[in-house]
């Protein structure tokens, strides 16, 4: 007498105590389309297998940009045009820095110039592009990141957020240089892209050319041990042109 098959309840309960969550939400349509396009044995189980790693990097997708804190409606590297520049990026580059052969490398990128010219726009677009290709980033603008660093030790939420930024694959800094800050948090600035060189890649957006640093951290031998990380495999960009906003600022309206 042929053994009986198990219930699908039964199949889909084992499933999952297995871990196969994914896997057992789409086991009946799977098996539907298995018997319409009359797949063999192994042609199911690869389809199936495929389900469970599909879900399972989704939701590590969702997991990862949640903790990245992106500001709302981040845009696409796809989406900026570097021939609204005047200078500084040119399409070729935006295609390579998407590539995110840099990343892999431990390297940085620093985007310098006015505002408006996309420098936020583009890093935030490696940043998604980051995401979506599986790793850990975090973002933050400088205002927020100093002040993270001020209250680590003494805020519980700026101490796990810390940790996270110490962890992250990626590390987005915005908008260097627009307020300055003082001693001690030019020194924490110092310790953690001391501790993340060769470790962890860095973006830096800034107003100010990487020459004019010093003013913002208040010491030349401490800007220029810094500096010396940063640069060491960074690439870097001086854009130049008319502000994006200003030329478009029906892009912007109701944002």
């Amino acid at each position: 007498m042929s053994k009986q098959p198990a219930p699908m309840g039964q199949m889909m309960s084992t499933m999952e105590t297995f871990g196969l969550k994914h896997a057992a939400r789409q086991l009946v349509d799977q098996i539907d389309v298995a018997e319409r396009n009359e797949l063999s044995c192994r042609e199911f189980l690869s389809v199936l297998l495929k389900a469970e790693v599909d879900g399972r990097n989704e939701r590590k997708r969702k997991r990862n940009y949640a903790a990245a804190h992106f500001p709302p409606n981040v845009r696409s590297l796809e989406e900026f045009n570097p021939s609204e520049l005047e200078s500084g990026m040119t399409a070729s580059q935006i295609e390579q820095l998407g590539e995110l052969s840099w990343l892999d490398a431990h390297g940085n990128v620093v985007l310098a110039g006015p505002p408006g010219l996309g420098k936020t726009m583009v890093a935030l677009g490696l940043g998604l592009r980051a995401v979506d290709e599986g790793y850990t980033v975090a973002f933050e603008k400088m205002d927020s990141f100093v002040k993270t660093l001020d209250n680590a030790e003494v805020d519980r939420k700026a101490g796990f957020r810390l940790r996270y930024l110490k962890k992250a694959q990626l590390v987005i800094i915005d908008e260097i240089g627009y307020a300055p800050i003082d001693r001690n948090q030019a020194n924490r600035f110092f310790s953690f892209v001391s501790d993340a060189y060769e470790r962890t890649s860095m973006v830096f957006t800034t107003n100010n050319e990487i020459t004019q640093w010093v003013e913002l951290m208040g010491d030349q031998t401490l800007t220029t041990a810094m500096l010396d990380r940063i640069l060491h495999h960074a690439r870097c960009f001086s854009l130049r042109g008319e502000s994006y906003r200003l030329k478009h600022p029906e892009t912007f309206a109701g944002t």
